[in-house]
């Protein structure tokens, strides 16, 4: 993709947190707005920098993730293309709090603080529109906290390979291929466990027949037995 021959005023109005705005102000918009390639494992910013914009990746993937003092890496979130990211963070005037790298190769839209507000202060159904994006955020962390605290890892692993595929008991039991985005430390990290603990229960759950694991293809030969697992 060329960044020259990008239409970024097309682009925001596509993403839901602009649609509602006019082409001049989306056209307005762009100007206080920068894009930027990153390489696989390039990092974009590190905790304790200054935070005066936030982002939206439009094609690639970001890893958010925080280092504990002993070197331990935890991942916090992976975004996808479409998704933003350090939008609360931004207002606060505080620094970065977490670290971000791109999974690959990104290419990454920056939106800076001033040009947001300026549009706030035009239209405040904006503000009510990024209040609800870190709303639903904030409800899929809490979510992810009760799941580490009330969940077991194989519960965890389950959960995460299930996401978005109907266990119905009306729906049929076909072979269902979920491929992971990212490897399979950086899906341990975001579950809360060791690379070691995630790769033993995926073996676990193959021997019992659930699942086959081709590289990051992982093959779902029941999504209902799977979901019962390991009560059956």
């Amino acid at each position: 993709m060329d960044i020259r021959a990008f239409d970024l005023p097309r682009y925001l109005r596509v993403l839901p947190l602009f649609s509602h705005l006019s082409p001049a102000e989306t056209e307005r918009l762009a100007l206080g707005c920068q894009l930027r390639r990153f390489a696989r494992g390039e990092a974009i910013f590190h905790m304790g920098e200054p935070c005066e914009e936030f982002h939206v990746a439009v094609t690639g993937q970001v890893k958010l993730y925080a280092v504990s003092p002993a070197g331990q890496e935890k991942v916090v979130e992976i975004v996808g293309p479409g998704g933003s990211f350090a939008e609360a963070l931004m207002f606060t005037g505080q620094s970065y709090i977490i670290n971000a790298q791109s999974l690959s190769d990104t290419l990454l839209l920056s939106v800076k603080k001033v040009a947001v507000v300026a549009e706030i202060e035009r239209d405040p159904r904006l503000a009510m529109r990024m209040l609800a994006g870190l709303s639903r955020r904030l409800h899929g962390l809490v979510q992810d906290v009760q799941g580490y605290a009330l969940h077991s890892g194989v519960q965890r692993v389950i959960g995460y390979l299930l996401r978005g595929v109907s266990t119905d008991d009306s729906v049929g039991s076909e072979a269902i291929t979920v491929s992971l985005p990212v490897s399979k430390s950086v899906v341990a990290s975001r579950l809360s466990l060791t690379p070691e603990y995630f790769s033993r229960v995926l073996h676990e759950l193959e021997a019992a027949g659930l699942i086959e694991i081709d590289k990051r293809d992982i093959v779902i030969r029941d999504a209902r037995r799977l979901a019962r697992y390991p009560s059956d």
